[in-house]
């Protein structure tokens, strides 16, 4: 297990979450990857798409594994500038976390989760690392990350 699963499995421990930490010897970087390495649908999973706003600060949108996110809806929603998509690196320096295993929560974000995600029983996220999922509710997510609900899909 690598240093980034470590560290959100301690998020997990420490803030109490009730959410399971899943590795894999097998990329779970696209949600089809990671329905495969789950043997689970990929309706049971989510994105978390990082962006950032004119000033750097990070948004996370999470949506469907299916859907995406959309730009102008998440700036309508805060009230700002449409945030542009983060580059693999800024997410790295932003979340703690590498792109294609970035968690749901467990850094410091604004996070916008999709009312489409709320509907869902469970949910399999990033885990950490390109190997790693969380499977936890989706109100476990947001009370992990005080996300608000709000329509951010296309």
């Amino acid at each position: 297990m690598d240093a980034y699963e470590e560290k959100l499995k301690r998020f997990i421990t420490e803030h109490g979450i009730s959410a399971e930490h899943l590795s894999f010897q097998q990329s779970c970087h696209s949600v089809e990857d990671a329905a495969k390495a789950a043997n689970a649908p990929v309706s049971a999973f989510v994105k978390n798409v990082c962006m950032l706003d004119a000033q750097g600060n990070p948004i996370v949108a999470i949506v469907k594994g299916e859907d995406r996110a959309s730009t102008t809806r998440v700036a309508e929603a805060l009230g700002i500038e449409r945030p542009r998509l983060a580059t693999p690196d800024e997410i790295l320096q932003k979340t703690g976390y590498p792109c294609g295993g970035t968690p749901s929560f467990g850094y410091a974000a604004k996070f916008l989760i999709d009312s489409k995600v709320m509907e869902m029983e469970t949910i399999y996220s990033g885990g950490g690392s390109e190997s790693s999922l969380t499977r936890l509710s989706p109100k476990e997510m947001q009370e992990a990350n005080s996300g608000q609900i709000v329509r951010v899909r296309k």
